[in-house]
């Protein structure tokens, strides 16, 4: 695959739709050409201890930032430079589980009474175990796999980076 947006978001809470940032890679013609970061304030705008740990991002963090809607204009537009018709299949999100990564968008599109554009995604979790059936199959493992040493993890944006490498070698 040549083509596609490598996404990743990390939540404030055990709510899907509670989005607090966003990491985004642009790949096109295998090579990665663009990038967009932003956090975001989370709906419903809590956080909880586990995912605080798990990301170290809290209210101070997102208290002044964009809500869901602004930021994923912003993110659309940086996107459709490169692919304009993306909400029509043109390319494939890719999320290293996929569930969770669709599921957030959904909830938060849901959350904002926004009508989903019905995206198709990609699933690098999925593939990579196939492709390695054996062990465990966490992304910096398999970013590791891939010849990619993934510093940051949980950083929205390093997790997509991370994804993108992944995606160019076994999608």
């Amino acid at each position: 695959m040549d083509n596609f947006v490598a996404i990743d978001f990390e939540t404030a809470n055990g709510k899907k739709s509670s989005i607090c940032s966003v990491g985004i890679v642009i790949v096109k013609g295998g090579e990665i050409v663009d990038n967009f970061y932003s956090l975001v304030k989370p709906m419903p705008n809590y956080y909880a201890w586990f995912c605080q740990e798990v990301h170290g991002l809290n209210y101070e963090n997102t208290c002044d930032a964009q809500e869901f809607p602004d930021v994923w204009a912003d993110a659309q537009r940086k996107i459709h430079e490169y692919f304009p018709y993306i909400e029509d299949g043109e390319v494939p999100f890719v999320a290293h589980n996929k569930a969770f990564d669709e599921n957030c968008l959904k909830a938060v599109f849901a959350a904002y009474d926004i009508v989903y554009p019905d995206y198709e995604f990609e699933c690098t979790l999925l593939k990579s175990r196939k492709v390695w059936p054996e062990g465990h199959h966490n992304l910096d493992i398999i970013a590791g796999y891939c010849g990619y040493d993934l510093q940051n993890h949980h950083h929205a944006l390093a997790d997509a980076e991370a994804c993108a490498v992944i995606a160019k070698q076994i999608l």
